[in-house]
């Protein structure tokens, strides 16, 4: 099969998925061509031979995270924002505009292609290519009616872009079915949506087959945009510090390696993917910020986890671990410093609860079902 696959670079979990199941794909003589900007652009471009720029659409965000009340003014109109990677004021282009931009993006180069399906991972855009050109279409997501802190001003274009949900072939959810579901409160009710009947939740594309290590650390793997970075950074390293416990943070920028150390707290610039996943198997807690994929990652080596949301999405993930007894939500310091304290004292409850998440995500095999279903579009 020919494949146009687009994957959105709002954070790096849809490359890190599009990666897993691309090779896949490939290995079985597919030709996937992918489509994705930013940072997902580069992380593609090392692994995939047919790889093209589609232009970003992203919120407004800056070193206090994403900002809700810009983020909707900037669907119609350009606002300034600083570049902390460069040190300089920018322009940021109207949602709007990026959308239109990526649309075509896509369809330049459909006439040669030639696709015989279309993948979209988080993608709405690839989602309206297909239904306006009449492809079969998948889309891997999990997110689709959030439930947990959602602006209300953004239902009506939520409502709008479900229609374009509703239409493609098949929905893959990489998630545990129901009522294991770690995105439950993002993906919403299905068969209230309308689309219970071409819905499936195959499991994580992430291989959960259980790692034991010791339980030595703290760790904070910090990802994601400037301001996600530096939200984070600013709540956790000085409460860290304040605690005085043995820690590990990576701040996630690519391309430095530094690291400082200042008593029981250990800091570098970037760990690789052995590095981060040996000091993920060494950590007694993991503090997250409820990122998808990440929160697969400690259901991997079976880790607690105190959760430190960013933005809307992140939060109701961690509030479905919390309420699987797995992981506690903090919004600030203070409540960070309560609830590592708490997750601490109660470590063998919260254990258990992380570890019997595992058993259950291990029966499934993502990666395996969601090629049987692309598959089956030939």
């Amino acid at each position: 099969m020919r494949l146009l696959y687009s994957c959105s670079e709002l954070g790096l979990g849809h490359a890190t998925r599009t990666l897993a199941l691309g090779k896949q794909l490939e290995a079985r003589g597919h030709k996937v061509h992918f489509f994705t900007g930013n940072r997902a652009l580069q992380l593609l471009r090392r692994e995939f031979k047919h790889v093209y720029t589609a232009t970003p659409v992203g919120w407004y965000e800056n070193a206090h995270g994403i900002i809700a009340t810009a983020s909707i003014l900037n669907i119609l109109f350009p606002m300034p924002v600083y570049n902390n990677d460069k040190q300089r004021f920018e322009v940021k282009t109207s949602s709007a505009m990026e959308t239109t931009h990526r649309y075509y993006d896509l369809r330049k180069r459909i006439k040669e292609i030639k696709p015989d399906a279309i993948i979209s991972d988080g993608d709405i855009h690839a989602l309206r290519l297909a239904n306006r050109w009449h492809f079969p279409s998948i889309y891997i997501t999990n997110l689709i009616r959030p439930s947990i802190g959602f602006s209300a001003f953004l239902n009506p274009g939520e409502r709008f872009t479900e229609r374009y949900v509703k239409n493609c072939t098949k929905i893959i959810i990489p998630d545990n079915p129901p009522p294991f579901t770690v995105s439950e409160y993002n993906i919403g009710d299905p068969a209230d949506i309308g689309i219970e009947d071409k819905t499936e939740f195959v499991g994580t594309f992430i291989d959960t087959t259980p790692v034991k290590g010791f339980e030595t650390q703290i760790f904070v793997p910090i990802s994601g945009p400037f301001g996600t970075r530096a939200k984070l950074t600013n709540t956790i390293i000085p409460a860290l510090q304040e605690l005085d416990v043995k820690s590990v943070v990576s701040l996630g920028v690519v391309g430095e390696h530094k690291t400082l150390k200042t008593q029981n707290l250990t800091i570098h610039t970037w760990l690789s993917t052995q590095e981060r996943q040996e000091n993920m198997r060494n950590a007694k807690i993991v503090v997250i910020s409820g990122g998808h994929g990440t929160c697969f990652e400690t259901v991997k080596y079976g880790k607690p986890t105190v959760c430190v949301p960013t933005q809307p999405e992140q939060l109701a993930n961690g509030m479905k671990l919390q309420n699987l007894g797995c992981s506690i939500v903090a919004r600030n310091k203070q409540q960070f410093k309560k609830a590592l304290r708490r997750v601490e004292a109660e470590l063998s409850h919260f254990r258990s609860c992380a570890e019997r998440l595992n058993t259950i995500s291990n029966k499934q095999n993502g990666l395996k079902r969601a090629v049987e279903i692309i598959e089956s579009l030939a």
